[in-house]
């Protein structure tokens, strides 16, 4: 049998789907077409030497259902073989993944590699959306509290309290006059200490660097697997030779 590359297989797999289905398609559209698989002979003969003579009509066959079947195996048969050598490839396309000369994982399918390299991409985007901390802000990670949090900030607390302007004192015609006006008054202070379960900016860009990290050691894992030498599998002319026969 013939050898060749997981990935050429893989890069031939669409073509080769897509032209099967067509030539598929198109066999089943020329058995609807009743009328092309019909076909008349017919002579006519006077009933005596004096009567017309008329010429022999006739109509070929243009489809026949045989020609249609072998027009289907033949579309079909080059698809059976590829799929089936390429999953035969994918039972032992394997490699490992390596980060910065450490092994993260040995024999790992090229079917799980491309799940692997999906889930990282939605993984990036996901770090990447993390909630930064306020960088207008220090922050200490507080035991207590399971988060992040800044130091205390004090600011004051007033109280507006009435009081009494005499703008003219009584005399013994005129009560005195009085305008009352609101004095704010220092009252207490607050003690203010903010927490956040977000988390710091370098923190998340170490997260990123190692998804990207492990990301490239997938993609040079798949690329690794997809390069083994698979031997091409045929199985098309055997379903079609029982089913076509």
């Amino acid at each position: 049998m013939a050898q060749t590359q997981l990935n050429q297989i893989v890069a031939l797999e669409k073509g080769v789907k897509s032209r099967a289905q067509a030539d598929f398609v198109a066999a089943g559209q020329q058995l609807q077409k009743t009328a092309l698989l019909a076909g008349i002979s017919r002579t006519y003969k006077p009933k005596d030497d004096e009567g017309e003579q008329l010429p022999p009509e006739s109509t070929r066959v243009q489809v026949r259902a045989r020609d249609v079947l072998g027009d289907v195996q033949q579309a079909l048969t080059r698809l059976f073989d590829v799929i089936l050598t390429k999953d035969v490839a994918n039972t032992v396309a394997k490699a490992p993944i390596v980060v910065d000369g450490n092994t993260i994982a040995t024999d790992v399918p090229v079917t799980y590699l491309l799940f692997l390299e999906k889930q990282l991409a939605d993984l990036l985007t996901f770090v990447t959306r993390i909630p930064v901390l306020d960088a207008a802000e220090t922050w200490t990670f507080d035991e207590a509290t399971d988060a992040y949090a800044t130091t205390a900030s004090q600011t004051t607390r007033s109280k507006k309290v009435p009081r009494n302007h005499v703008k003219a004192a009584a005399t013994d015609k005129h009560p005195a006059q009085v305008e009352m006006y609101f004095e704010d008054v220092l009252v207490g202070y607050w003690t203010t200490v903010k927490f956040s379960g977000a988390l710091p900016q370098a923190r998340i860009s170490e997260l990123k660097q190692r998804v990207v990290k492990l990301s490239e050691a997938v993609k040079l894992a798949r690329e690794s697997a997809n390069s083994t030498v698979v031997t091409d599998q045929k199985i098309g002319d055997r379903v079609f030779n029982y089913l076509f026969a």
